[in-house]
């Protein structure tokens, strides 16, 4: 039997993450392969110089197949960038038989109803999201078919994309050397490795905080309801941090992950807790200096006060974030509709305090959100930053792509070698294996 294999490449304004995974009959998605590189190339989400971001992805892409022990022909590739937008729209079709069933083909023809929309010629649809089916105007229903109706109605949210963005990706791939099975919004793919079930039925607002970008999504009823991208993200606080302390970017983004670490490292004895508390007591704040002997600095610098850095730099860019984050939510209409709260994904999730500064502006009970519903090679990616990742390989198993081992023309090459084939027959083989790498 055949292995299926699904593949997924994040490509992220600070990385570029590749999952190779196989599908099995049952049972969760088996993780073979991951990698991660820094990104060249891509800002904003979105490529500024192909060569440099095809370098990227190969490097990505090479390690993650050397893990895995499988070649790859084809991926689901992710789409960000604050050139996506969205929509809501309603198609509207009579059932072909009306005294029988609905059929899937029905639903197709709602669908592509609820696609003619009037969009201008730099754009096209990347997704058609069914919301809700309406059968003679009996609303919230799921899946329709085997209903018997005579119209059928269809609430879908579109999200469209910026016709240069996707043909720049499209021709990385192929530099790359892979077909692209899909592309899928980066925000879309997040949401479907974080969120619960009942979350999403409840109502919930779903941030993904990128390095360059960060991208909402609300769902309501189960359906995702509203999206977009903020250009603006993690990447921020790192150039603050750069800013600041004037410093080059890389001591800032290692003083910041710096800061994430010590801040999981929770587990005190309570004799030392005693100790601080009587050595504090009396004074206004207890934020010590931070040791940066360790991190060996270019600059030098030894000793930097964690009251400048979280007071002074990291909330105040973390209260704008938030405060975008909420007038989004404003400008949606459905802010009232989202009793589950926030759940926060992304490498920005890792940040300082970032449940705090979401509580404080948006007055939404907050969780992290973490990658679930696979297995595997799995311990370093059940973490935020791999959520968007992780979800393209979810995306493409729940969309029923799989590559299935081929018989490629090398092997028939490999093959042929070991045939003793004369005449015609052999020049003819010899001719083809001229053509092969």
């Amino acid at each position: 039997m055949s292995k299926k294999i699904v593949a997924g490449i994040d490509i992220g304004t600070t990385k570029i993450s590749t999952i190779i995974a196989s599908q099995p009959e049952s049972g969760l998605l088996n993780v073979l392969g991951v990698s991660t590189n820094y990104s060249r190339g891509i800002r904003k989400g979105q490529i500024v110089d192909i060569e440099e971001a095809t370098g990227s992805i190969v490097e990505s892409l090479e390690a993650a197949e050397r893990m895995a022990g499988y070649s790859i022909s084809s991926a689901f590739l992710s789409v960000g960038g604050a050139h996506l937008a969205s929509q809501n729209s309603h198609g509207v079709v009579a059932v072909s038989e009306p005294h029988k069933e609905i059929s899937t083909d029905d639903i197709k023809r709602a669908i592509d109803a609820a696609r003619a929309v009037s969009l201008p010629s730099t754009r096209e649809i990347l997704h058609v999201l069914p919301r809700e089916f309406i059968v003679d105007s009996q609303e919230g229903i799921k899946d329709p078919v085997g209903m018997t109706g005579v119209r059928l109605e269809v609430n879908t949210h579109l999200i469209t994309v910026g016709c240069t963005a996707i043909r720049n990706l499209e021709k990385c791939a192929s530099l790359v050397g892979i077909d692209v099975d899909g592309f899928v919004f980066s925000g879309l793919a997040s949401a479907t490795s974080v969120l619960t079930e009942t979350e999403k039925e409840l109502g919930v607002v779903f941030v993904d905080i990128g390095g360059g970008t960060t991208d909402i999504c609300i769902y309501i009823d189960g359906a995702l309801t509203y999206s977009s991208v903020l250009p603006i993200g993690a990447r921020n606080i790192t150039n603050d941090l750069a800013i600041g302390l004037r410093i080059s970017l890389e001591s800032a983004e290692k003083i910041k992950l710096l800061l994430n670490k010590k801040e999981t490292e929770v587990i005190v004895p309570y004799e030392k807790i005693a100790e601080t508390m009587k050595r504090d007591k009396g004074k206004e704040n207890t934020y010590d200096d931070i040791d940066l002997t360790d991190l060996h600095l270019p600059e030098g610098i030894q000793k930097v006060s964690k009251k400048t850095l979280i007071e002074g730099i990291i909330k105040p860019r973390l209260n704008e974030i938030f405060t975008m984050i909420g007038l989004e939510l404003k400008k949606s209409g459905y802010g009232g509709l989202t009793p589950a709260g926030i759940v926060i994904s992304g490498g920005g999730a890792e940040t300082l305090s970032i449940v705090e500064a979401a509580r404080r502006n948006l007055a939404m009970q907050v969780r992290i959100g973490t990658p679930s519903n696979v297995t595997g090679l799995i311990d370093e990616i059940i973490i935020p930053s791999y959520a968007c990742a992780v979800g393209l390989v979810l995306y493409a198993a729940k969309s029923g792509f799989s590559m299935k081992e081929k018989f490629s023309i090398n092997k028939i090459g490999k093959f042929t070698g070991k045939l003793p084939i004369g005449g015609i027959a052999g020049k003819v083989v010899d001719l083809i294996k001229s053509f092969l790498p």
